[in-house]
């Protein structure tokens, strides 16, 4: 049972991180580094709560959420992607090897939950944005950073409820397809 509870916190936490990279790899740090929730001392991942590597994901993760502000550009979402997932798998696998369980399932499970967070949230906050005025605009990557925050500290607090966060990032992202398809068929009808 430990194992599924581990691997759930890892998963949530990754989904959070897909969701927006920074604050929730912060929070994680934050409360690894008080042993809260989780603990990264004695493990291979001991890194992922120091302060110098909690720098460098800020740097790097800032510095490719200002680029892309300006426009979205493919490499930089491309590379904001490969460091959510990276991040992602890291954490999976630090939550379990937490307590002493095998990292692999970690590491896949961690990055698939990244890779779902990212694309759930990019569509629905791509269309949130679409919808609204310019001034309203600027507020929704504060929206983002809260839902990441809040999967995070959740997940990491109480594992079982990322099986909620899971569900709500699936269902985001089914429901965005489903939605884009009667677009389409919306404008066949008017021929």
């Amino acid at each position: 049972m430990d194992f599924v509870l581990d691997l759930l916190q890892g998963a949530g936490i990754a989904a959070a991180i897909g969701i927006r990279p920074f604050l929730p790899f912060v929070l994680t740090a934050a409360l690894a580094s008080a042993d809260i929730g989780l603990d990264f001392d004695g493990t291979d991942f001991a890194f992922l709560e120091q302060w110098w590597f909690v720098i460098v994901v800020a740097v790097v993760v800032i510095g490719l959420e200002l680029i892309e502000r300006r426009r979205e550009i493919p490499p930089v979402v491309w590379a904001l992607l490969a460091v959510a997932v990276g991040l992602g798998a890291l954490v999976g696998a630090g939550s379990l090897a937490d307590n002493d369980h095998p990292v692999v399932p970690g590491i896949v499970v961690g990055a698939l939950a990244a890779t779902l967070g990212f694309y759930a949230a990019r569509s629905l906050f791509a269309r949130v944005r679409a919808r609204l005025d310019p001034d309203s605009q600027a507020a929704v990557p504060l929206y983002s950073e809260a839902a990441g925050l809040a999967a995070a500290g959740l997940s990491i607090l109480f594992p079982p409820l990322a099986i909620l966060v899971i569900a709500a990032l699936v269902w985001l992202q089914l429901g965005g397809r489903r939605r884009a398809g009667e677009k389409y068929a919306g404008l066949r009808i008017l021929r």
